[in-house]
């Protein structure tokens, strides 16, 4: 059975839905973060084709454990939705409704309260304001934490309108962009995987499928027949997933002799358009977040030799769900089996030490370095070019061993591309070759092989001064002596 997935973002002829972010700054988070994350999660919804319009924050020392915001901040959140900000006591279905003087609060189905209007540990909100008459309503509620099913049904209850925490902002992100077969296949299990325990029991009340033989039994609920089928399409995908990983773990071997460089990094750090400049191939490179989701895998340009390839992976984001980093695992890999890892980072955002922080966090969940040896890592901090020479000069100082470069420039990369021959192949060299005319085959291998800088024609053959990496000038003077 397939089940739909699709997007619930309203739809509007030209115009983008509006949204409202809502946040909760627990105690360990500073203003600093707190405004970082939600100008990461506003340029999501941007990505998604939202226009935030609001903010409604708090200050608490836990979330409400049924609606996340306290009772005031409800009531404030729903002036922006035209929401009631009142949640009803939750009836079971098929369950008589409860009686007006009942005093014990009815518990949702996973145990948590339906409403939430104690303000304990509220300390107070930063800088929002309150919606005005003339300002247009909020038609979707962005979350920045990770709703449980019961906050998020509560919440769409008291505000009217669709809500969607993060992890779901970020899977619909996921599903758009992504191209292949593999990514699709990926991205859709970790929708279903989110998808399944939010699943709700009809109005009518549990109806029942027959079941046993000849009918008898009371069967499966419709929720149950559902979620059942969930599972069972989870683990077909599972089945189609591992024939396509198969064919990829192929490809990498054959190509495990030949050095290959991975770029990671935060999303929209510029990965794309460093592997472009690199490998002078037509890579999709866009201004928005996780525009890239499949690895490419290309041939470093001018050719090298020996051979280079350059893998192009997905970018990660604060928060990023688990259920996504499972299901990208073998996206991953090609990161895990790379000789060099050029870690890129936006020296231009003002969060980007955090960014780093968070890069480094999901590579050592995912990198399994063999006989316990890690993976060299070169620091790029790319886009300098937006950086004054004070900004460069601290950076220089952070970070000594980094690489500062632009993407765009193209003495940048082609510096870079020096320091990578000369990883793999040794230090680039001058030296004097001389062939003899019987020997003349050499001077083809010459050519392929090294920059010529001299060429002169003798009667005994021709003299050669060239520039090549040390690997290189050995194997040519070992072709000469032979």
């Amino acid at each position: 059975m397939a089940f739909d997935t699709s997007s619930r973002l309203p739809i509007s002829d030209g115009e983008r839905p509006t949204a409202v972010v809502v946040a909760v700054q627990l105690p360990e988070v500073t203003d600093g973060e707190l405004a970082s994350s939600i100008e990461e999660l506003e340029r999501l919804a941007k990505t998604l084709g939202l226009d935030p319009i609001a903010r409604v924050t708090q200050r608490r020392g836990k979330l409400a454990s049924g609606v996340v915001l306290g009772e005031g901040k409800l009531g404030e959140l729903a002036t922006w939705t035209g929401g009631t900000g009142v949640v009803e006591a939750y009836v079971k279905p098929g369950s008589r409704k409860r009686d007006e003087g009942d005093e014990d609060e009815e518990a949702d189905e996973d145990g948590d309260a339906t409403s939430d209007g104690d303000d304990d540990g509220d300390t107070g909100e930063a800088g929002v304001h309150a919606r005005g008459k003339d300002q247009p309503k909020a038609k979707v509620v962005l979350v920045d934490h990770d709703l449980t099913p019961t906050q998020q049904r509560n919440l769409e209850k008291a505000t009217g309108v669709d809500v969607l925490d993060r992890t779901s902002v970020i899977l619909e992100i996921f599903h758009r962009h992504a191209k292949t077969r593999e990514a699709r296949l990926q991205v859709e299990i970790a929708r279903l995987k989110y998808l399944a325990p939010r699943l709700r029991e009809s109005s009518g009340g549990g109806d029942r499928v027959r079941g046993g033989v000849g009918g008898k039994g009371a069967g499966e609920s419709s929720l149950e027949l559902d979620r059942r089928r969930i599972r069972d399409r989870i683990a077909e995908l599972r089945g189609e997933l591992a024939q396509i990983e198969g064919g990829s773990r192929t490809r990498r071997a054959r190509r495990s002799d030949v050095p290959t460089v991975a770029l990671v990094g935060y999303t929209n750090a510029g990965k794309s358009s460093l592997m472009r400049a690199l490998t002078s191939t037509d890579v999709y490179i866009a201004d928005k977040l996780f525009a890239t989701l499949d690895t490419t895998v290309r041939r470093l340009a001018p050719a090298s030799d020996p051979p280079i390839l350059v893998s192009d992976t997905v970018g990660f984001i604060k928060k990023l769900p688990h259920d996504l980093v499972a299901s990208f695992r073998s996206t991953l890999d090609e990161a895990n089996e790379a000789d060099l890892l050029l870690h890129v980072v936006d020296a231009s955002d003002p969060a980007f030490a955090d960014q780093l922080a968070v890069t480094r966090e999901v590579l050592a969940d995912v990198l399994d370095p063999a006989d316990g040896e890690e993976v060299a890592s070169w620091l790029v901090l790319n886009k300098i070019d937006r950086v004054d020479e004070a900004g460069r000069m601290a950076l220089k100082l952070r970070y000594p061993k980094a690489l500062q470069l632009s993407a765009k420039d193209r003495g940048d990369v082609a510096a870079l591309r020096e320091q990578l021959i000369g990883h793999f192949a040794g230090g680039l060299e001058e030296a004097e070759l001389v062939v003899p005319w019987a020997a003349h085959k050499v001077a083809h291998l010459i050519h392929e092989r090294a920059t010529v800088l001299v060429e002169e024609h003798g009667d005994e053959g021709t003299r050669f001064v060239v520039r090549a990496p040390a690997r290189v000038l050995a194997d040519l003077r070992a072709a000469l002596a032979s």
